[in-house]
């Protein structure tokens, strides 16, 4: 959960790059928004003498490492086709990184001896396999486990990989239900999380020979999200809603399957984020986010580190990414509203040492825009959260709006830097985004107050926002756009469908249009979660009239504004051949639309070159369709 966590934080970071301002007070050059970082995914190696980061080389990330005692820096990998996607480092200085094979549709891994910086490709998986790291051993440090759908596509099994020999061996053969392994400090799965697409079971285990038990049986609608086994194995840290409207930090007997206590609860949000010391086997802090990040130490070590973070880093939240194995030497990463991210070493028994790695974006905080924290009352009294971008100048009143939708629809949005965000607000555009209902974070009410909603009072929160940003005189009623990702690419054309008087154009960024095919579709490996998906949004079969309804595919003719389309044609989730059929009937019905399909990206583009074509796009989209109308 916490590997996940920072992992999903480091990809905000990265992919964020923007800025902000009125046009008096200068627009900043694209590139400077989305310019791939110089250096980026920093880690340092579990005996501290090297750090490791990602650098981009023709277009391409490659892996390079640093050593701390003479700070000479070394070229790992010179890829030009598939670039390095992740990477970590091995108990005895190897490195093993993946590359997304794009065209192909597989995962390569590969092993680098620090030393020699020789290569070696540990494997080749076939097509549609996916490849994840569960943990490195300590005390077998040519061994890793990972998960891989290898047998079956739809079924991830538990492997051990020995990085010297190539010899890959099944630790343990998924039945088929399990959804999530969990490692003990020793690297023995002993927890294990089973789902049959409605309800949850924690399964456990004492040791590797005895069977696993379930302990716990939830619906999915409560959750326990196990974090680390604690000390002597006979208990766990979780996540865990059960009982509870808000997430808590608890403590599970994992014999028995019950709550021992409450660790740390708050009454605001869902605790989202622990610091654990695998080293010291202890509990550091729990993390939350209500209007802004927030955290409680759980020890006093942690909190003096901190403190003294704190202290030499001014403002700005503070987060800890990796460390070495004795604890000696972190990364520290810091962030706010106005600056994608700092990555400094810090030395806590080296009188305190900070040393700046590299800033992810070289722009001054002064020339970009606050996030401001905003709340309003949707058409049914429910209280919806929301976070409001204006650009600098006087004017606070009249401004043309551009409304992003998250994707999801289970997500939210979070304070800090969004590249997006910035990007338009120094063209002059406020930006709302809004955490309607449904949105992860709130607690298990409000979460759960989404369900079967799509379409209906989740678009409708999205329109109430409108509506209140209106009334409140901030937003130009002529100059309303919408603008997102996959979900979010939904509820823009739901919006320029259902709602055509509030919004006046709107950009896609590889939208669902068609619930059926989206749910139909889904990779093998998803399957497993369907019968939740149906529960939270709908069955294609009983719900077949509310999918038609709402699906953008069958409402072409409903679409009179202006529209921009961006796609990878590589996206695993995107059916194609239906999209370009959308466009067609889009283009005779005479909607302006300009449709983007880039051939060798996913979802997300990769490609620099082709990111920068994007927002340029955008950037003259709205320029022309943003123009206020007699």
């Amino acid at each position: 959960m916490l590997n996940r966590f920072k992992f999903l934080l480091f990809i905000t970071l990265l992919t964020s790059i923007f800025s902000c301002g009125e046009h008096e007070h200068g627009q900043i050059p694209i590139r400077e928004f989305f310019k791939t970082p110089e250096k980026s995914f920093f880690k340092i190696s579990p005996d501290g003498k090297y750090l490791s980061y990602l650098r981009p080389y023709k277009d391409k990330q490659n892996l390079f490492v640093q050593s701390l005692a003479d700070g000479k820096e070394r070229m790992a990998t010179s890829f030009t086709e598939n670039a390095v996607r992740d990477y970590f480092w091995t108990y005895n200085n190897q490195l093993v990184f993946n590359q997304d094979v794009t065209d192909m549709d597989s995962v390569k891994m590969y092993a680098i001896d620090v030393n020699s910086l020789k290569i070696r490709t540990l494997l080749n998986a076939p097509p549609k396999t996916r490849i994840r790291l569960l943990n490195r051993l300590r005390k077998q440090p040519d061994v890793i486990t990972l998960t891989m759908n290898k047998r079956d596509l739809s079924t991830f099994d538990v492997y051990r990989l020995n990085i010297q020999t190539n010899a890959l061996s099944l630790y343990i053969s998924n039945p088929g239900n399990i959804t999530e392994w969990y490692p003990d400090n020793d690297g023995k799965i002993r927890l294990a999380k089973a789902s049959d697409g409605v309800d949850e079971s924690i399964l456990y285990r004492m040791n590797e020979n005895a069977p696993f038990k379930p302990i716990i049986k939830n619906n999915f609608k409560n959750k326990v999200d196990p974090v680390a086994i604690a000390g002597g194995g006979s208990s766990f840290y979780a996540l865990s809603n059960v009982g509870r409207d808000k997430t808590a930090l608890v403590q599970i007997n994992a014999e028995t399957g019950k709550e021992e206590k409450v660790i740390y609860a708050g009454s605001k949000a869902d605790i989202l984020e622990v610091g654990y010391s695998r080293n010291k086997q202890r509990l550091e802090y729990a993390g939350w986010e209500d209007s802004k990040p927030h955290k409680h130490f759980l020890n006093d070590s942690a909190k003096q580190m901190y403190t003294d973070l704190k202290s030499k880093l001014k403002g700005g939240v503070i987060k800890f990414v990796e460390r070495d194995t004795a604890e000696r030497k972190y990364i520290i990463g810091t962030y706010t509203d106005r600056n994608p991210g700092t990555f400094y070493l810090y030395e806590p028994y080296n009188k305190g040492k900070l040393t700046q790695l590299s800033n992810l974006n070289g722009l001054k905080p002064e020339e970009l825009c606050a996030m401001q924290p905003v709340a309003f009352k949707a058409s049914d009294g429910m209280l919806i959260n929301g976070y409001l971008t204006l650009p600098l100048g006087d004017k606070k009143e009249n401004l043309p709006v551009v409304v992003m939708p998250h994707d999801g629809p289970w997500g939210r949005n979070y304070w800090g830097y969004s590249a997006e965000v910035q990007f338009l607000a120094n063209r002059g555009y406020a930006v709302f985004q809004i955490n309607y209902r449904g949105s992860t974070g709130y607690g298990k009410a409000f979460h759960g107050a989404g369900f079967k909603q799509v379409g209906g009072k989740i678009q409708s929160d999205i329109s109430d926002g409108v509506q209140w940003l209106i009334s409140q005189k901030i937003a130009n009623p002529k100059k309303v756009a919408l603008m997102g990702a996959r979900f979010g690419g939904f509820s823009a054309l739901y919006g320029l469908s259902f709602h055509p008087q509030l919004y006046n154009c709107a950009v896609v960024q590889y939208g669902l249009i068609n619930f059926f095919t989206y749910l139909k579709d889904v990779p093998p490996f998803f399957k497993p979660r369907l019968q939740m998906t149906y529960e939270m949004v709908g069955n294609p079969e009983t719900d077949a009239n509310q999918f038609r309804a709402i699906s953008p595919v069958f409402h072409a003719d409903k679409i009179k504004a202006p529209l921009l389309i961006f796609q990878g044609a590589k996206d695993p989730r995107a059916n194609i051949s239906e999209l370009n059929q959308f466009v067609r009937e889009l283009q005779k019905n005479n909607v302006q639309v300009k449709y983007v399909l880039k051939d060798n990206e996913r979802s997300f583009f990769k490609s620099e070159h082709n990111r920068m074509e994007m927002y340029g796009e955008i950037e003259k989209f709205l320029n022309t369709n943003m123009k206020v109308k007699p």
